[in-house]
């Protein structure tokens, strides 16, 4: 396998390719019976790819113990008319729907989108309050919070998830947060390595928010950050270690298939295996284990990105790989129990 070395690909999401998948023979699952709690994954129809609740039972039913999940907003099945600020409440009423039809048991045993996070544009400040309102009546009891990325850098070849940068530090943005703070709901924090002391700056300022910081941190492994993994991994680690200290921040462990550029899926003739992945996460995902403990770790499958490198058995097993030395207690808490807290399931 080599290098990822054309990272002009990057910065958006491949769409799977199934022949290239099915390259690699089916590994046997470990620890079937270990409850999961899929702590982020989305539901989508685009113009190039197709990811609703057929695809999604299709990779639940590989193996694993999958007994829950929870919905992470991609901005699918907007409202297509009324106030701009409500449209995003679209997605919430279509993955309502889907949990709604998880949770008469016909598609299974998983409580699919038993937690939901979508999106209000909490720069309306005191105005996001409607919205989060509106949210919480849709879901029907499951919404759960809201992601607002704040994901950026100033070479365009990364692709930002927002359009600007320092969005956390803005005063609109942090009233915004209270009304969210106030209602009881999460904020699911979305940066890239290089903003984690601006991350710092507001959970420290917000002590009372509870921070679900994804993609263990977002670690960059393309673009300008290529052939720099000792560096960006030492700044990596001193912005997840002083946010280690803040006791309202808990981690979510993955959702790296991308933004770390491991290999270029594309150009690989098989995929990797789950153990190969496994040891090119390990140093980030370990160093999150050991700096919040495994009671504010979490793992996420960050389905259907990570279909680009790996199927939905394979991820799993790399995650088992990665803590065949844990204790039950702590597999208990990484793969449910944290989920579990922090999503209210």
């Amino acid at each position: 396998m080599r290098n990822f070395d054309q990272p002009t690909r990057y910065g958006r999401i491949f769409p799977p390719n199934p022949a290239w998948l099915a390259q690699r023979p089916p590994e046997p699952i470990l620890e079937p019976e270990l409850p999961i709690v899929d702590a982020h994954h989305h539901l989508w129809e685009r113009s190039d790819q197709r990811y609703l609740l057929p695809e999604f039972l299709a990779d639940l039913n590989t193996g694993h113990n999958i007994a829950a999940t929870v919905f992470i907003q991609c901005h699918a099945m907007y409202r297509a008319a009324g106030p701009e600020e409500m449209r995003p409440v679209g997605e919430t009423e279509f993955v309502a729907g889907i949990a709604a039809m998880s949770d008469s048991g016909a598609y299974g045993p998983t409580r699919i989108a038993a937690g939901i996070v979508g999106f209000a544009d909490l720069t309306l400040g005191e105005r996001a309050g409607p919205v989060l309102d509106a949210h919480i009546r849709a879901a029907g009891g499951r919404f759960r919070g809201v992601r607002h990325s704040a994901a950026w850098d100033a070479d365009p070849i990364i692709g930002n998830g927002h359009d600007a940068p320092h969005l956390l530090r803005r005063p609109e943005f942090r009233a915004g947060l209270r009304e969210l703070t106030a209602r009881g709901l999460a904020f699911d924090l979305w940066v890239f390595h290089t903003q984690l002391d601006e991350a710092l700056e507001l959970v420290r300022a917000c002590p009372e928010t509870s921070f679900i910081l994804g993609h263990c941190g977002g670690p960059l492994g393309y673009g300008p950050y290529a052939g720099r993994r000792d560096d960006v991994f030492a700044r990596w680690k001193a912005g997840m270690a002083a946010l280690a200290g803040c006791p309202n921040v808990v981690v979510k462990l993955g959702g790296m298939m991308m933004r770390l550029a491991a290999y270029d899926y594309g150009a690989l003739p098989i995929p990797p295996t789950s153990a190969e992945l496994a040891a090119h996460w390990e140093p980030y995902i370990i160093t999150c284990i050991e700096l919040f403990g495994a009671d504010r770790c979490l793992f996420e499958s960050n389905f259907p990105v990570e279909k680009m490198g790996i199927g939905y058995a394979g991820i799993w097993n790399a995650f088992k790989h990665l803590t065949h030395g844990a204790s039950a207690e702590e597999k208990r808490a990484l793969f449910a129990g944290t989920a579990q807290r922090v999503y209210r399931l």
